[in-house]
């Protein structure tokens, strides 16, 4: 017999289970998606709910484009996230834990886990709706052993959670967070112009024509984005898609007043009072590729420095890479966060 071409899972398999979630914050949400959601969860082997003691849970955020069923789905090279843990897991690098993969999508593609009036308040239905289910339904060790991480908007979310909720998480992880949104975003807003110049600047238009389109391109994937970021950071209920733009489309010339809302939510820009409670933390991750496509390693580094001077406990790592293909991170991060929430208790 030929030797094995393709090697297969040799470690033994967690399962995942759904949780339904019927939400009362996204009720009659602006966007019109439904507030009945389906959340996967991965349980550890041998996973016993009357054990003498209750499991570590991390919240896992998807990133942009992404939501919590594609992180459970199969993929046709490397892992997905429930056999990494099996993985880890067999290996000893860390112990057994409960990982919960929060379904956020909607029609403007994504979510940055922040509390909005378009596309709802979700950080408050993270925390106030989702996580008390999740600790009456499975045996977890509840505050004390709780963690959040995620990628690129995903680990957006993880930071904005980690700073505006004290309390509910003891560890974060963030592999590219979006930082530094005036190198992040900015290049992305002329692109969107001669997207919407398409369109005629009717984003409704865009937007039901993009879901309908076969194959949407690159810079519509980028337009959505930012549809996406103006519903999160500046909300307009009464605006078309409930949302206002930063910029004037046809000059491409930046709107203070809407920027400036924007900006409130940038990590780098956040006050020292806020960035210095993350030392109730048991343990901060920050990690961005040096060659990232985004300039998010640039609002990274302005991150960490910032957490020096504060004398805020964290790890940070740049490593050789972009944003693209890092989810081998998650090996070193994933570990850390177990231990961090772990030690705790």
């Amino acid at each position: 017999m030929p030797a094995e071409l393709r090697p297969q899972p040799v470690h033994p398999a967690g399962q995942v289970v759904q949780l339904q979630h019927a939400s009362s914050l996204l009720r009659d949400n602006l966007l019109g998606e439904s507030s009945s959601l389906l959340h996967d969860v991965y349980l550890p082997p041998d996973y016993e709910p009357d054990a003498s003691s209750g499991y570590p849970v991390i919240y896992c955020l998807a990133a942009y484009t992404n939501a919590g069923p594609g992180q459970v789905a199969w993929r046709n090279h490397g892992e997905i996230l429930p056999q990494r843990l099996d993985r880890l897991t067999a290996s000893g690098r860390m112990g057994p834990v409960i990982m919960v993969f929060p379904n956020a999508y909607n029609a403007l593609g994504g979510n940055q886990y922040v509390n909005s009036s378009t596309i709802g308040a979700w950080a408050d239905v993270l925390r106030d709706e989702l996580i008390p289910l999740v600790d009456r339904q499975f045996h977890t060790l509840g505050e004390q052993g709780r963690a959040v991480f995620g990628k690129s908007s995903g680990g957006f979310g993880a930071l904005h959670l980690a700073l505006n909720q004290p309390g509910t998480w003891r560890a974060a992880a963030a592999h590219a967070p979006d930082a530094g949104f005036d190198r992040v975003y900015l290049p992305d807003f002329p692109k969107t112009c001669l997207v919407l110049e398409r369109y005629n600047y009717d984003l409704e238009r865009f937007v039901r024509q993009f879901w309908r389109r076969k194959k949407p391109g690159y810079d519509e994937f980028h337009a959505l984005m930012i549809l996406c970021l103006a519903a999160s950071y500046d909300p307009q209920p009464e605006a078309t898609l409930g949302l206002r733009l930063p910029f004037q489309p046809h000059t491409c010339e930046l709107l203070e007043p809407a920027w400036s809302n924007w900006l409130r939510f940038d990590p780098v820009r956040q006050p020292d009072s806020r960035l210095r409670a993350l030392n109730q933390l048991q343990g901060l991750w920050l990690d961005v590729g040096c060659r990232d496509q985004y300039h998010i390693q640039f609002g990274s580094r302005q991150l960490h420095q910032r957490l020096e001077e504060l004398a805020v406990r964290h790890h940070f790592e740049e490593f050789e890479g972009n944003h693209s293909g890092i989810d081998w991170r998650l090996d070193e991060s994933l570990p850390y966060l177990y231990h961090c929430i772990k030690a705790n208790v």
